[in-house]
C-alpha cells in the first residue's frame, strides 16, 4: 500500500489523484498545515526540507517533490497510461511542461504563501509576495497557451493534467485580485475535466471542496 502524507489543497492532491486514478491501493495521512505539523520532528525525519506531499512506497522507499511522486506512479503502473508512449513526442512534451511547472511555478508558490521565510516581514516581504504572483500568473498564462483541450496532450489524459489542475486552484498564491475565469479560461476546463474523471471525484471534492 501507499501511504501520502499531505494535507487537503496541498500539493499532495497531484500524488492522491494519480493513485487513484490508477486505482492503487494507498492512505492518506494528514500533515496539517494549519499546525504546522510539516516542521515536527517526526515528519522532518520523513522529509527534511519540511514539504508535501512525501509518499511511501509499497516497497518501503520514500519519495518527496510531487513530480517525481507522479512520474514514479506513471512508472508503477504502465497500463494506466498516465504518460504517452516512451520516445514519443507527446512524452518529451510532457516532460517538458511537467518540469516547466515545476521549477518556475512551484518555488513561487512558497515564496507567495510565506514571502516572510524569504524576506523582512511587512513592507518587504508583502512586496516580494506581489512578485511571486506576478511570476505565478505570467507562468500560468505561458501554460494556459498550451492546453487546446479538452486534455493538455492531443494523445489524451494525463499526470499532467492532474498537475496543471492542481495549480489553477490555488488562488490564494496566484492573488485573488486577478481573475482566473478571464486569464486562464483553458486551465479552468482542463481542471473541470480532471475533476470529473470517476476516480478522482472523491478525491478533488475534498481536497477543493469549493
Amino acid at each position: 500500500m501507499f501511504l501520502i502524507f499531505g494535507d487537503k489543497g496541498s500539493g499532495a492532491f497531484s500524488a492522491e489523484a494519480a493513485l487513484a486514478e490508477v486505482g492503487a491501493p494507498y492512505e492518506f495521512k494528514t500533515i496539517s498545515l494549519d499546525k504546522n505539523e510539516q516542521r515536527s520532528p517526526e515528519f522532518l525525519a520523513i522529509n527534511p526540507s519540511g514539504k508535501m506531499p512525501a509518499v511511501r512506497l509499497p516497497e518501503g522507499q520514500i519519495l518527496t517533490e510531487s513530480l517525481a511522486i507522479l512520474l514514479t506512479v506513471a512508472d508503477h503502473f504502465p497500463n494506466a497510461r498516465l504518460l504517452p508512449p516512451q520516445a514519443s513526442p507527446d512524452r518529451g512534451t510532457a516532460y517538458r511542461w511537467l518540469a516547466f511547472m515545476a521549477a518556475e511555478i512551484y518555488p513561487m508558490v512558497e515564496i507567495s504563501d510565506y514571502p516572510e521565510r524569504f524576506a523582512p516581514a511587512g513592507d518587504q516581504a508583502e512586496a516580494l509576495r506581489q512578485k511571486a504572483r506576478e511570476r505565478i500568473r505570467d507562468r500560468l498564462s505561458i501554460v494556459e497557451r498550451q492546453v487546446a483541450g479538452p486534455w493538455f496532450l492531443p494523445s489524451g489524459f494525463s499526470i499532467l493534467d492532474i498537475y496543471a489542475a492542481m495549480f489553477s486552484r490555488w488562488r490564494g498564491s496566484i492573488g485573488r485580485d486577478w481573475s482566473v475565469d478571464r486569464n486562464i479560461p483553458n486551465l479552468l476546463a482542463l481542471a473541470a475535466a480532471v475533476s470529473e474523471r470517476e476516480r478522482i471525484v472523491p478525491v478533488w471534492r475534498r481536497h477543493f471542496p469549493r
